[in-house]
Order: structure tokens, then sequence, then C-alpha cells
């Protein structure tokens, strides 16, 4: 396994309030991590807030949803971790604040071999609607390749750099975790999920929460049927 410094991709559309949080709490817990910060079109200072940090900027102009941005993001790294001895690859959502910080154990999983692609449930819920897209997402991975998970959404992901050159190009939008999902176990690759202590931006039940997980709904549905 790797020893060398963590690659750390995000993907942020108008998340300058709180990216610079997540980006302090990357850099303390990950020291010397490669971070890749996707701006997807964002009409705020995201792309500025990260370079700020010092992180790397990848962007475009227009929205491209969160597969698409991410996958940005995935090929400005590709070469490294397609390279001998590739470094351990995170992908973290921009809205973890401090919290962050606790993706360590990800990257410590696959480190030790618990796991190749090692995924984040959070330990306490936070916001959330009836659980429709999440239970579709269950349902869409364990029929199409027999794995049964609790946080099939999650977007706190590590994984070997072997395993990013197998799931890239991501997924179209918020299909981008089943598909990953389902690229990864079919192609032999091991998946485990780890509970950690996480905080994020809750949606809520309100209109846009609502909105949100009908789209996530629709692009994990899609993902689904491209792969069926």
């Amino acid at each position: 396994m790797s020893a060398r410094p963590p690659v750390v991709l995000i993907a942020a559309r108008d998340e300058a309030p709180r990216l610079p949080a997540t980006l302090c709490a990357l850099r303390a817990a990950l020291p010397g991590a490669r971070i890749v910060v996707a701006d997807d079109g964002s009409r705020d200072a995201t792309a500025t807030v990260a370079r700020d940090a010092g992180a790397e900027v990848v962007r475009s102009e227009r929205p491209l949803g969160k597969g698409g941005a991410a996958t940005l993001a995935a090929r400005a790294v590709l070469d490294a971790t397609t390279a001998p001895d590739p470094p351990i690859v995170l992908l973290c959502d921009a809205d973890l604040g401090q919290s962050a910080g606790r993706l360590t154990a990800l990257v410590d999983a696959v480190e030790r071999g618990d796991a190749d692609l090692a995924v984040a449930v959070f330990a306490r819920r936070v916001g959330g609607g009836f659980g429709l897209a999440v239970g579709a997402a269950r349902r869409v991975i364990a029929r199409l390749c027999g794995l049964e998970l609790e946080a099939p959404l999650s977007g706190q992901r590590a994984m070997r750099g072997e395993v990013l050159a197998c799931v890239v190009p991501f997924a179209d939008g918020f299909g981008m975790e089943v598909g990953m999902t389902v690229d990864a176990a079919r192609a032999g690759f091991r998946v485990r999920e780890l509970p950690l202590d996480l905080e994020h931006r809750a949606t809520g039940r309100s209109l846009r929460g609502f909105l949100h997980r009908g789209r996530q709904l629709r692009d994990l549905l899609a993902a689904a049927w491209r792969r069926r």
C-alpha cells in the first residue's frame, strides 16, 4: 500500500462560506495531501477561497453537476494514481467543515488493506427526507452487484488509486456514488462502510430539500439504467 500523502478531490458549487473550514481541517489531518477542488460553475468566491487555502482548482464555467465536476478533478490527478505506488484518493464533500478531519479513518482503512473503497456512514442523522432516494439506491446497488449498503449515497469515500482509474468518468450528477459503487464492485474491488461522526449542511424537509432529493433519485436511477 502507498505511503505517499493522499490526494483529496472536492466538487464544490457555491460553497465559499463552508469550504475554508473543510480545507483547513483536511490540511491539519492530512499533512502534505494534494487537494484539488473542482469549482462547478460557482456564482460566489468558491474558487478564490480554495486557492487562498492552498488547494489546486479546476473550474467549469457552467455547472456540470457533481459527477461531472468530480470527473474534472479526477482527471487532473489520474497520472499520479496510475503511476507505480499510487496515492490513496479521498473524495470529500465541501460542506463538512471541521468534521472533515475525521475522514482520516477512511484513508487508514484503505492503507491497512481493510478495503479498496471505504465509505463513510454518518453516525448521526442530520436532516434528510423520507428515505426514498436512499432506499432506491440501496435496492439498485443490491440488484446490480449484490452489495447491501447502509449509506449508498455518501460522498465521503477513500480508495486505492487503481480504483479511481476504474470508476472515472463518474456517473452524471448525483448518480456518481451509485455508479462508482457498482463499477468498483463489478471490477472485484472490496467495498466497506465505516461509521464516522461527521457533520454537513442538512437540506431538511423543505422545498429545496425535496427538489435536491428528487434530483438525486433521477440521477441515481439514470446511473443504474446505464449499468443494467
